[in-house]
């Protein structure tokens, strides 16, 4: 009879850390899951992040293998400097034309694509073609278009009576060119993303909206907008971010110039750091639009988050 207890006994010990074990395992299964994701976000995120901050506050070459320890001097030396001054406000320029454009255009053109015709499926996919040609194709075609002697657009100006314009040429209207081949090229892209949370939207509500004699406008406003705030408010803060980030066009067509009119802080960081070979003064201006992004982006959680209706 003892020798039945103290089996029983070990049994029940046994079932315990068993049991604990499983416990044990079931609690770390979830950080074993995101362990890659983890590796993958702190090699290629954070810890660039900490370096580009390291850097700001030193002076290097990327030649000599001492990187001297400079304090905020080259945060000093920036904000006194007008060619920064200068990429800071094309920057800010070209980030508010392309976000009134981009949220504008394609929500009014996935208004106008909501049925399901074949002119609109036709035109749909041109619109969306130019978002997956090649941008160093897309920005040499558009080199050709502004050609002031013999492109496209001129010889139709000409055609128009229209004086011709020097499109990449002058400090007028380089940037404005700029603006015009980057909403061609991703109009397509934020009309789709639109277009798609369009017709996810019950009809319901427009047939509720009919019943009750609302007009186009108050149904656009009261019912659409409403609807389509999240997927607006996520549009924003992608644009916003890219828009910052642009750099390929800007290589490609003008290479900052003339005159830095077309200068943006993405190409003024790369000048700094690989023509020049000041790593740490770009690395001040890599610092300065990481918190202007930042910022931005906090605020518009603070300011617009509560005013986004989730279905």
């Amino acid at each position: 009879m003892i020798q039945f207890t103290k089996s029983q006994n070990g049994n029940a010990v046994g079932a315990q850390e068993s049991r604990r074990k499983r416990f044990n395992y079931r609690k770390l299964l979830p950080y074993l899951l995101v362990a890659p994701a983890m590796v993958f976000l702190c090699t290629f995120v954070v810890y660039p992040i900490i370096n580009l901050i390291y850097l700001s506050f030193t002076d290097w070459n990327m030649i000599s293998p001492v990187k001297r320890y400079v304090g905020i001097r080259n945060y000093k030396i920036l904000f006194s400097k007008p060619d920064f001054i200068q990429a800071m406000g094309n920057t800010v320029i070209y980030t508010i034309a392309m976000v009134v454009l981009l949220l504008v255009g394609s929500t009014l053109f996935a208004v106008w694509l909501k049925g399901n015709s074949k002119l609109n499926f036709i035109t749909q996919t041109a619109m969306f073609t130019p978002h997956i040609i090649s941008l160093v194709s897309v920005a040499m075609v558009w080199q050709w278009l502004m050609e002031p002697n013999v492109g496209v657009l001129n010889t139709i100006l000409r055609f128009l009576g229209l004086k011709p314009l020097m499109w990449l040429e002058r400090s007028e209207t380089a940037l404005f060119s700029i603006i015009i081949v980057s909403f061609w090229k991703s109009i397509g892209y934020y009309t789709l993303v639109v277009l798609a949370s369009l017709q996810s939207i019950p009809t319901e509500l427009y047939e509720a909206a009919a019943l009750d004699g609302a007009g186009k406008t108050k149904t656009f406003t009261r019912i659409t907008l409403p609807m389509l705030s999240p997927q607006l408010f996520f549009l924003l803060i992608v644009i916003t971010i890219s828009s910052f980030k642009v750099f390929d066009t800007i290589n490609i067509m003008t290479n900052g110039g003339p005159a830095g009119s077309t200068n943006v802080l993405a190409y003024y960081i790369y000048q700094y750091a690989f023509s020049y070979m000041k790593i740490g003064y770009a690395s001040a201006a890599g610092t300065v639009l990481l918190v202007i992004l930042a910022l931005l982006t906090i605020v518009y959680f603070r300011a617009l988050s509560k005013k986004v209706h989730y279905q």
